[in-house]
């Protein structure tokens, strides 16, 4: 499938999608400001529950009438491994006791919820549907199919491409190591696939037939068009939407983007119990040396949810006290 047809299957006019960041960020409002400039929003839909995701659909179709892709972590849970969760509550604790919160407490292991989530994604028809952290189970893709969704599926591998290939999935998103948030690798070690978006992309290209979506590390027009240049079809930004007015997220992390004048990132298991990409803060530094406390995922991004909640709101009122002496 050639760039235009690729274009064509998701109903685009632009190769530039927004990247689906779950927890907030991508609020109905910004994805479909994307759709309607010609672009492709995407609704990042891992940890909303099914009527959540019915009604941002419905808020979406209220916006625009243009295509937009809806997204779902299909894997992922650690269930084999075991952390003793002591040192974590005790240095939680901690936090929570200066951030005026109450002690932490070690969250039951919920179920996937993928399920009942793909259950209303197919519901509601978008025009797109994309999936990282693995693949979907048994005949999933081809009910996609079936209801006229296309699928995108995450590769940080050429083996994993391969295998999303011979799922039948539509499209390759490609995500090289530059990558911000989640890795999305599946099928091996996350080290294998800490590859460099542009080899990545050639790799892949080279290995598999799918139309490729470069993603990683990349924040205007020119890196989308060394994207293009390299056989991609379209490319996936996620930071370079982070800030903008419609963006859900806090205005700390907002502040933080904007006021970076380098690449301070680090790919850390601090936040969740999965490898993502992040601006270096006190509770990365705080555990350095201290990996092997991180509980596995998702407990480890239950357990820290209130602290990224609270650091947020205490974060958000000190930019704007600042800016009330300032003006």
């Amino acid at each position: 499938m050639a760039r235009s047809g690729l274009l064509q299957r998701l109903g685009i006019e632009h190769p530039v999608i927004q990247a689906p960041m779950g927890g907030g960020p991508t609020t109905p409002e910004l994805v479909a400001a994307v759709s309607t400039a010609g672009g492709l929003g995407s609704l990042g839909a891992a940890y909303l529950t099914p009527d959540q995701i019915a009604d941002a659909i419905r808020r979406i179709r209220a916006l625009t009438d243009r295509p937009f892709n809806v997204n779902l972590f299909a894997g992922g849970y650690e269930t084999g491994r075991r952390v003793d969760p002591a040192p974590m509550l005790a240095l939680l604790g901690e936090i929570h006791d200066a951030l005026g919160l109450p002690p932490p407490a070690l969250p039951v292991l919920p179920p996937d919820p993928f399920p009942e989530q793909f259950e209303a994604v197919l519901e509601a028809r978008p025009v797109v549907f994309s999936f990282t952290f693995g693949m979907p189970p048994g005949d999933a893709l081809a009910r996609l199919r079936a209801r006229g969704i296309a699928s995108l599926g995450t590769a940080t591998t050429i083996d994993e491409a391969r295998m999303l290939v011979a799922a039948g999935v539509d499209a390759i998103v490609a995500q090289g190591a530059e990558a911000g948030a989640h890795r999305g690798t599946f099928a091996g070690p996350f080290e294998a696939g800490m590859v460099p978006t542009p080899d990545l992309v050639r790799g892949i290209l080279g290995a598999v037939s799918a139309p490729v979506i470069a993603a990683g590390g990349l924040m205007d027009g020119r890196d989308v068009a060394a994207a293009l240049g390299l056989g991609a079809s379209a490319a996936q930004l996620g930071t370079a939407f982070l800030t903008c007015p419609e963006s859900g997220a806090p205005e700390a992390h907002k502040q933080a983007i904007l006021a970076a004048r380098a690449d301070t990132t680090v790919v850390t298991r601090a936040f969740s119990g999965r490898p993502a990409r992040g601006l270096v803060n006190a509770f990365i530094a705080r555990l350095e040396g201290k990996e092997h406390t991180i509980l596995p995922y998702p407990l480890q991004n239950a357990l820290t949810r209130a602290m990224r909640t609270a650091a947020a709101r205490v974060s958000g009122r000190r930019i704007v006290s600042h800016r009330g002496r300032a003006s």
